[in-house]
């Protein structure tokens, strides 16, 4: 053709008649019905072959003519479109995406990824587990890689997961306590990506894609160790050894030069072999240290002896000083003089109360015997650890459960809680019954009138009335 012929060409085929130009009404009516959004088209393709019958073109056909009807403007899909573009190339040592991932590998090993790459350089790193992902395991796996690049970011860029943020609350975020705690302890700011955001973290998401694709999926695998084992070779070998085709460059040798810009190394509260930062302070014989001016409660084992501590801007962290376990944490207090109060400590010692006292109503199966020791447990909680000993000493051996029942009867009757009331109680009866003195009851006096008492029968010489009279009459002479 001739230029001129070929564009007279492409006015006709622009305004020739389209096969579908028939279905035109039923299609828009189609979309109209489910508010104009964006359907399938090959879902709007069946149903049109359902009530129409078979259609006069194929499916690519139909598509062709949807695409059209949008070009054109007859057909108009609610919705704004997202507008985005790329983001732009970060410096050095600014910025790391971290985001996670779920696997089941050839063999059935289920594996939980978390990945991090440094957005400058590209270069990469993945940590695997068995288990779902908490914050603690998070904080790990991020201490894990600061150790393997030698630095930190000064940014980390992460989406809204349930491990890290709360809610999002319109820009006021709110972290979990220990991802909180982590972020102040090692001065990182936090990027919260929104969600359906992936020129955000398009980085990350496609390096968990890829540990799927180029190394989990061509493998097996003996269990986790050898996962890790065989994922840090693969990095320095592929993820981090081969050109980058965003960058063109190879990522090692571009870390290289951001290793130079990555903040050092800081101690972490959350890794027990870590002692930098950390100081010594002497427990005293009241189970206290002071920090501060103020006091800070630790457990009792522990008086006398040395602890460490580590300190934040809001957090005191409180370790044993040789095996590295914490024992205790606080919320920094401002004012000084206070003493701090360890309400798990309060809440424990209760409840140690609360278990003696179970296993003090179990000793006997009465149910005399578990009313006596609750009201025994109201009545002295200060000292019921010394009633719970007075009990267990004085109530062993062989005890008869029908004289245990009615000195408890007396007991209860009469509100004494004592255990050494009952076991003087028990003793009582227990010595009367074996003498067999029948009982008598004190009613004349209200607050005796539930008492028994044991009256004995004494044989009495009678005389004769006679001898009365005599010596009264001698009286009167």
């Amino acid at each position: 053709m001739t230029e001129k012929q070929y564009l007279r060409y492409i006015e006709e085929v622009k305004d020739r008649t389209k096969i579908f130009e028939p279905f035109k009404p039923k299609i828009l009516d189609v979309y109209r019905e489910n508010d104009f959004q964006r359907l399938e088209k090959a879902a709007v393709y069946d149903y049109l072959e359902e009530i129409c019958g078979n259609l006069p073109a194929t499916e690519r056909s139909f598509r062709n003519y949807i695409t059209y009807l949008t070009d054109t403007g007859q057909l108009i899909f609610n919705g704004n479109p997202r507008r985005y573009h790329p983001v732009e190339e970060l410096p050095y040592g600014k910025q790391m995406q971290i985001d996670f991932g779920e696997y089941q590998t050839k063999d059935g090993l289920k594996l939980y990824i978390f990945g991090a790459v440094l957005s400058a350089s590209r270069y990469k790193y993945c940590g695997f587990q068995t288990a779902h992902f908490t914050t603690l395991d998070l904080i790990n796996h991020l201490l894990d890689c600061f150790e393997y690049m030698g630095g930190m970011p000064e940014e980390l860029v992460i989406d809204q997961d349930a491990v890290m943020v709360l809610k999002e609350n319109c820009g006021d975020i709110i972290y979990t306590k220990d991802f909180k705690h982590f972020m102040d302890e090692m001065d990182l700011k936090i990027y919260v990506c929104r969600k359906s955001d992936p020129e955000t973290k398009g980085k990350i998401e496609n390096f968990i894609k890829f540990i799927k694709r180029n190394f989990l999926r061509l493998r097996d695998f003996d269990g986790l160790d050898d996962v890790i084992t065989r994922a840090l070779r693969w990095l320095s070998r592929r993820a981090n050894g081969k050109i980058s085709l965003a960058t063109r460059r190879i990522p090692k040798e571009m870390f290289a030069e951001e290793k130079k810009y990555l903040r050092p190394l800081r101690n972490s509260i959350y890794r027990s072999n870590m002692s930098v930062g950390r100081e010594k302070r002497k427990v005293d014989s009241l189970g206290t240290i002071s920090v501060n001016s103020c006091k800070y409660p630790v457990p009792e084992d522990y008086r006398n002896r040395e602890v460490e501590i580590y300190r934040t801007n809001e957090m005191l962290y409180i370790y044993d000083i040789r095996t590295g376990e914490k024992l205790q944490e606080y919320g920094i207090c401002r004012i000084p003089g206070t003493k701090v109060v360890d309400h798990a400590r309060s809440h424990q010692k209760q409840l140690q109360y609360s278990e003696l006292k179970e296993k003090l109503q179990r000793k006997f199966s009465l149910e005399l015997w578990e009313i006596f020791v609750e009201k025994n447990y109201q009545a002295y909680p200060r000292y019921f650890r010394d009633q719970y000993s007075d009990a267990t000493r004085k109530f062993q051996g062989q005890i008869n459960i029908e004289y245990l029942k009615a000195a408890l009867k007396i007991c209860l009757d009469n509100r004494t809680y004592t255990m050494a009331n009952l076991r003087d109680t028990y003793l009582y009866c227990k010595q009367e019954a074996e003498l067999n003195i029948p009982e008598c009851k004190l009613g004349s006096n209200p607050r005796l009138r539930n008492i028994t008492i044991k009256s004995t029968t004494f044989d009495v010489e009678t005389r004769d009335i006679g001898v009365y009279h005599d010596l009264v009459t001698e009286a009167g002479s």
